[in-house]
């Protein structure tokens, strides 16, 4: 179909310039077809996957029709997860950041509730939620949705399949009967069309096809790694294959800070992209980038739609992006003009699973290959080495000196060859040290996990948390925390129990690491944690309740329940 650019579409000269401060200039097709029939008013039926645009395509709309003086809330959006709420939220505020007056407000489990309470307080005129903490504050008398005048259901097919149903309804029951009801899904199950029916007026139906998108010109490869170990795989790549301009993919801006911050401090010429940076802040490191100044450029991916260089030699997914259509928009950063590229991705645990999902999608070659050992970086190494030298040679005024200093250790005894042997010895095996120290943490990275911590499962590590009972704290809240500060999947997180003043969780060996960095720097429940490793002593006969409880209390007890994907995800009390 024939798309049009945001200026054909009678767009407020805010939104316009925040779409081209984003690096877009022509709209994609479910935004072509749905921003007109929103901005009518109409009801809408989208079937998009996900990546097609189709946040902008409802959001901008949206941000259009808000009464910026009216404090009230007037939309919700609805998504089935909080990752989803959060990346929603975040392309909402930078598509509104010229719209003076606008407060947006994100609410979803894993967070404190009173954080959010204290956010509607002061006002909001869009609210973006998951189903179970929404109605939290509905009940709580938070959130009022008395004068709502739209509503959007994202991923509607994957709210159902996680069982939000009862949910939906009662929020849709909440929002005055004269609103635009807008679902958005990628399929169409008889429970989606029955609600349809149920709450929409003459909806339209817009559909837009998946295009397989496709990258001839890249090659294509993935490493098999631990989480803790990609930072070193990562720097071996480099030093190994050496891009003149490569990119490093995160899947959150606080991962894009931690990764940048580990290469510079190793002494990678790198800087970083993403969206809490302000426009002239991305301006600055995009002309480093594409001068060469900076080799490595550490982004995500709503900060990355503006790059076009044509000369990235490399990209890295550092984390395997969410999405298949994400993955080739990627690597198609790389392999431009004409040129081939490389696309290596770090992939760990699960996210096995969702690189054949990419591999489906793309009907790509995706070869697994061994990360650079010691031996390969140090022959690379070497043949810089040997190629710096016959620079050097070239130069034989800014050598003078140098030949004196050699011709002052040639005797009977010992020959130029002797002395050129010696100082490349020299430089190759203090080279080498370097790798070594390198290589003694990455061999202890692979062969470590956490023993005699008390973990119930094998490959489990148990993990001591410095809240319990007394702080109010629930195994949702843990779940939440170390999801969101993480990216875990909940269903991989085991046992939970919950004393009176600490806990124990346990978490797969491979991202005990990760998850205790992580939880170490932030707050649960309002309150700043302490974590470690779990001395099996103090789980198995010090601390161990009476009950043997996995959640420890009534306040911490819920279930699992299956998501679209057949991922377990955790249930609080119902919701």
């Amino acid at each position: 179909m024939q798309t049009l650019k945001f200026t054909e579409l009678n767009l407020s000269n805010e939104i316009l310039k925040a779409v081209q401060d984003m690096g877009f200039e022509e709209a994609t097709p479910i935004q072509t077809l749905a921003i007109p029939k929103m901005m009518s008013g109409s009801d809408i039926i989208g079937q998009a996957q996900t990546g097609t645009g189709k946040t902008a395509a409802f959001g901008i709309p949206i941000l259009e029709k808000i009464d910026a003086k009216n404090k009230n809330v007037q939309a919700i959006i609805l998504c089935p997860t909080r990752e989803l709420a959060i990346q929603v939220a975040e392309e909402l505020k930078l598509l509104s950041k010229y719209k003076k007056g606008l407060n947006i407000v994100p609410v979803y489990g894993g967070q404190p509730i009173n954080r959010q309470m204290m956010a509607l307080s002061k006002g909001a005129q869009i609210i973006i939620g998951t189903p179970g903490r929404v109605i939290d504050h509905l009940e709580r008398r938070t959130l009022k949705l008395d004068q709502a005048s739209t509503v959007v259901l994202d991923e509607a097919d994957e709210m159902l399949d996680m069982g939000f149903r009862d949910d939906i309804e009662l929020i849709l029951k909440s929002i005055p009967e004269q609103r635009q009801t807008v679902f958005f899904s990628a399929t169409m199950p008889k429970e989606f069309l029955f609600l349809t029916k149920k709450y929409q007026k003459h909806p339209e139906t817009i559909k837009v096809v998946n295009e397989k998108l496709t990258v001839p010109l890249i090659e294509q490869f993935y490493f098999d790694v631990r989480e803790h170990q990609k930072l070193e795989a990562l720097t071996r790549c480099l030093d190994m294959y050496d891009p003149q301009l490569s990119l490093v993919f995160c899947n959150t801006k606080k991962r894009v800070d931690e990764v940048t911050a580990s290469l510079q401090a190793r002494g990678y010429s790198a800087d970083a992209i993403h969206g809490d940076m302000n426009q002239s802040q991305r301006d600055r490191v995009m002309a480093k980038f594409r001068s060469g100044s900076i080799e490595l450029l550490i982004a995500t991916d709503v900060a990355a739609r503006g790059i076009d260089v044509d000369d990235v030699e490399m990209v890295f997914n550092f984390d395997v992006p969410k999405d298949d259509e994400d993955y080739v928009h990627r690597i198609g950063r790389t392999g431009r003009a004409g040129k081939t590229g490389k696309a290596y991705s770090f992939v760990a645990g699960k996210d096995i699973y969702k690189l054949r999902d990419i591999q489906r999608y793309t009907k790509a070659n995706i070869k697994r290959i061994s990360v650079p050992s010691l031996a390969d970086v140090e022959n690379i190494k070497t043949a810089l080495l040997m190629e710096k030298v016959k620079e050097a040679m070239q130069d034989e005024k800014d050598n003078e000196k140098y030949v004196r200093m050699a011709e002052s250790l040639i005797s009977d005894d010992v020959t130029s060859l002797d002395v050129a042997a010696a100082l490349l010895k020299m430089a190759v095996d203090a080279d080498k040290r370097e790798q070594e120290e390198k290589a003694d943490v990455f061999a202890k990275q692979q062969s470590a996990g956490y023993s005699n911590t008390g973990a119930r499962d094998r490959g489990m590590t148990r993990l001591f948390i410095s809240i319990g009972k007394k702080d109010g704290v629930r195994a949702g809240d843990f779940v939440g925390a170390i999801a969101g500060e993480t990216g875990l999947p909940g269903d991989v997180i085991g046992n939970i129990k919950i004393l009176e003043s600490f806990s124990f969780v346990e978490v797969p060996s491979e991202h005990a690491d990760n998850v205790i960095n992580a939880l170490n720097s932030s707050n649960i429940k309002g309150k700043r944690v302490s974590v470690e490793p779990a001395k099996e002593s103090a789980g198995a006969v010090r601390h161990e309740d009476s009950g043997g409880n996995r959640r420890g209390d009534s306040r911490g007890s819920g279930n699992y329940r299956h998501d679209h994907y057949g991922r377990k995800r955790f249930n609080q009390q119902g919701r």
